[in-house]
């Protein structure tokens, strides 16, 4: 009795002509991901990519847990791989839900008959598996309509699979096969939720953070680090830009109206960024902003920023609330990291008062104000570039 891992496919399934690029694409991921652990072999077949560790040794959780972050699949579960006769079926499948079984009131067994060279149709199947697990295990009742647990029995071309209830996996589509953006990361819980979507759709992503120590602190660095990491988990490699940023803040709060400088900056910042973003050949930006919630957010705010990108400027975030939002971080993981107390450059200086209704030829005035552009290279020839894995 073999263990393996069955991921099924999500939307890669509905692309057509161009499924084989999404789907080779998406092997290479969980090849180069899973060789961090130990020896698997990946394959796909009929929808389904089987994950085989070629030695009794290797940590199946560890691979689990890595395929569980892969853009592209669906849902995936561990599987154990008989030979295709039932009575092997019905004996594996027995010894395999033996100590989940100990848990559970009820299941219902289902059947997948890909291989129709098998004597048995899917309903017979089911029924065979179903009546002997009941006879096994007489404490665990039949539930057809609401289960604890549902025991599926796949017959592919290969072998015959037993599993029980799949868990959900990434989703989306594999990395790579989207192009390439920066994303302008902060300290707080909402950009590395936009991070983690825009990658879901297959977006390769570059990082940038802007830094104005002493006002912020090595913390916060390391603090966006930790957040990136585990967006990486997701998303793989990101190579991140930390900006010094304290020279241009310190200009805006000594020579702009209050109530401009949170818009100035987000134009300083959106400058910078599309430097980086044209150096490493990213087609797009990407920030975690959310309509409306809070001052520079608005709608009048975020025209008067876009303004300044050539670039299209994407907000994976812009129609959620809250609510949501915190739904996601809390599911990848960033939640708790997010909300610690390390201040980033976005809270520095923060107006008492800000403009919600900019209008863009009175913000030019202001950013006017400063000689800007000195500032905006000294910058870009001071970052420092780390890689997030």
């Amino acid at each position: 009795m073999n263990e393996v891992i069955l991921a099924k496919l999500g939307e890669v399934v509905l692309k057509g002509l161009n499924r084989k690029n999404f789907e080779d694409t998406l092997i290479k991921t969980l090849r180069r991901r899973l060789h961090r652990i130990g020896s698997f072999q990946v394959r796909s077949a009929q929808s389904t990519i089987t994950v085989t560790p070629l030695s009794p040794q290797e940590d199946m959780d560890a691979a689990e847990a890595c395929v569980a972050h892969v853009f592209g699949i669906a849902s995936y579960c561990r599987a154990c791989a008989v030979e295709k006769d039932l009575e092997i079926i019905k004996q594996s499948a027995g010894d395999y839900v033996e100590e989940l079984f100990c848990t559970i009131g009820s299941f219902k067994v289902e059947s997948k008959r890909s291989d129709k060279k098998f004597p048995y149709t899917s309903p017979e199947i089911s029924r065979e598996v179903g009546s002997y697990l009941a006879d096994r295990f007489p404490q665990v009742a039949v539930n057809v309509h609401s289960p604890d647990t549902v025991v599926t029995i796949e017959v592919r071309d290969e072998a015959a699979f037993i599993h029980a209830d799949a868990r959900r996996g990434a989703g989306g589509i594999p990395i790579g096969t989207g192009g390439k953006a920066l994303t302008l990361i902060s300290g707080g819980i909402d950009s590395p939720v936009a991070s983690f979507m825009i990658a879901k759709r297959g977006i390769e992503l570059t990082a940038v953070h802007f830094a104005s120590p002493p006002y912020t602190s090595q913390r916060a660095e390391e603090k966006v680090e930790e957040l990136l990491h585990r967006v990486a988990a997701y998303s793989g490699r990101i190579k991140l830009f930390v900006v010094p940023f304290t020279r241009l803040q310190e200009a805006i709060r000594d020579e702009c109206r209050e109530e401009y400088s949170t818009i100035v900056m987000r134009r300083f910042m959106m400058m910078i960024a599309v430097r980086l973003a044209e150096m490493e050949g990213c087609q797009a930006l990407i920030t975690g902003e959310s309509l409306g919630q809070v001052a520079s957010q608005t709608l009048g705010a975020v025209s008067c920023t876009d303004e300044v990108s050539p670039l299209p400027v994407f907000r994976p975030l812009i129609g959620m609330d809250k609510e949501e939002i915190i739904e996601i971080a809390r599911r990848i993981d960033t939640f708790e990291v997010s909300i610690q107390p390390y201040e980033d450059c976005c809270t520095v200086f923060t107006p008492r008062h800000p403009r919600t209704r900019p209008v863009l030829s009175d913000v030019l005035a202001q950013q006017n104000k400063i000689e800007y552009q000195p500032m905006i290279e000294e910058a870009i020839a001071q970052v420092q570039v780390r890689m997030i894995y």
